[in-house]
């Protein structure tokens, strides 16, 4: 790996010589591979040839001998579990450790969902998770990533940090993974080593002080700030949380951590111990910066927000059509959800924190609230793949077939099938060992495929008839 000489340079003054070797040795070495298991919707444990060692800070990570194709495990797209860097899943310690008791969190730049999915999992019951990504191509796959979670308590937004600021929502928590040079990145991402400059360091750093002065006032008093990079100097990091320390009302938490983890300190010492370092060949990750300040004052502090309700939207009134009491069964505990439209998009959103969804939909570009159950193709409501993968989906709501391998992968690559004779007719939900991938409309002699365009398996590759196709037994 051929790296710029003034990161080098930069790495060595910043870090130290020996700290720095280490880290520019472990950059050429091969990338770990780690996954996180969704524990919503399995209790199973991957195939022991395939698991390592668990994943430290994570109590559901898991670090694997080999990379397998993810990409043809059928359980990878029913969402039992997410491939994910295990740096990244500090994020689940951090939540375990300072959250026991429902909040209100907003991850800010969430795409590609990794870090929601697993901060989903570690909130407290109760708790409403909002996830947001400016950029469209990269919240559709945010918002992918979410739907195969499966946890219905969650929003997916798609704004720039200011229209969270004049939206009028607060969050008791707000975790900022904020845009970086990337160095952390630069044994995965080479054109992150192409774009490394140090002007780039500079202007990452500048914007996201931006980033932090636009949400800062969406925080609850008392409220954490979670904040993160993917990079190791300390223009984006310490000095960033100097920044943020001298212009706000903000105190630096410490977390106790188990030094055999690797996890190194603040480059700074008059941070303490509060700023999370992960440095290759030091952890068995990538690099990552992590730190958490609260917030000055008290919950009872924050005022009242109004909010009017908007009247007689076309699309509220869609949802009342009679053709979706079908998709309606297909919901368990239906009566705790209300139908909302948006667009084309039919959502089921928990009851309990309706209110709040209305305020983001009036105020923020919303792509998905709660449980997606519908579509509108034409003048009709088809299912969402988003129901089937919901953990908030009834089993009985619809007929299953459960699929082998090759039709599991044919399913997944978006062709159409033929289902087993005696199958109803009409909408189906298609299993693989018995865990929902998505619908089919079963038409009689063949079955018209449901699952979206942008899900599709697109390689053409086609795994040996003898080959395990999935890393559980």
């Amino acid at each position: 790996m051929k790296l710029p000489p003034l990161f080098i340079e930069r790495t060595e003054r910043l870090l130290g010589k020996e700290t720095s070797q280490v880290l520019l040795d472990a950059l050429g070495d091969e990338m770990p591979t780690a996954i996180r298991l969704n524990r919503l919707k399995t209790d199973l444990m991957p195939i022991g040839d395939f698991v390592d060692a668990p994943v430290e800070w994570c109590e559901h990570g898991y670090y694997l001998r080999r990379r397998p194709n993810f990409t043809f495990d059928p359980l990878f797209h029913a969402g039992l579990y997410y491939v994910q860097e295990a740096a990244s899943m500090f994020v689940s310690e951090v939540i375990r450790r300072l959250v026991d008791s429902p909040v209100t969190m907003l991850d800010l730049c969430a795409a590609p969902g990794g870090k929601s999915t697993a901060v989903r999992q570690s909130l407290p019951e109760g708790s409403v998770l909002f996830c947001n990504e400016p950029m469209v191509h990269r919240a559709a796959v945010l918002a992918e990533n979410i739907s195969k979670c499966g946890h219905p308590d969650v929003v997916v937004t798609r704004n720039l940090p200011a229209a969270y600021r004049s939206s009028g929502l607060r969050f008791d928590v707000i975790l900022c993974d904020v845009p970086c040079s990337g160095e952390g990145m630069f044994r995965k991402d080479e054109v992150a080593i192409e774009g490394w400059s140090e002007d780039h360091v500079k202007e990452m750093a500048h914007l996201q002080r931006t980033i932090i002065e636009d949400i800062w006032p969406c925080l609850s008093p008392g409220g954490l700030l979670i904040y993160s990079t993917c990079t190791f100097n300390a223009e984006e990091n310490e000095e960033n949380l100097q920044w943020i320390m001298a212009n706000f009302d903000a105190t630096l938490l410490t977390i106790e951590t188990d030094p055999a983890w690797g996890i190194r300190s603040s480059v700074k010492p008059e941070l303490g111990r509060g700023v999370y370092r992960f440095i290759p060949g030091f952890t068995r990750s990538e690099g990552l910066c992590m730190a958490v300040l609260r917030k000055g004052g008290t919950p009872s502090d924050l005022p009242t927000m109004k909010h009017e309700k908007k009247r007689n939207r076309k699309d509220r009134k869609a949802a009342s059509m009679g053709d979706v009491v079908e998709l309606r069964n297909g919901l368990l505990s239906a009566d705790d959800f209300v139908l909302h439209a948006i667009g084309e998009s039919l959502m089921a959103v928990p009851k309990r924190w309706f209110d709040r969804y209305e305020q983001a939909v009036d105020k923020l570009h919303v792509l998905q609230g709660g449980v997606p159950v519908a579509c509108r193709k034409g003048t009709s409501w088809i299912p969402d793949n988003a129901l089937a993968l919901s953990s908030a989906f009834n089993p009985n709501g619809f007929p299953t077939v459960d699929l082998d391998d090759r039709q599991a992968l044919a399913y997944l690559r978006k062709e159409s099938m033929a289902l087993p004779a005696g199958t109803p007719r009409g909408y189906v939900v298609v299993t693989y060992r018995n865990h929902p991938l998505g619908f089919v409309k079963n038409i009689g002699n063949r079955a018209n495929n449901l699952l979206p365009q942008e899900w599709r398996i697109k390689s053409t590759y086609l795994p040996d008839d003898n080959q395990n196709i999935t890393i559980f037994p």
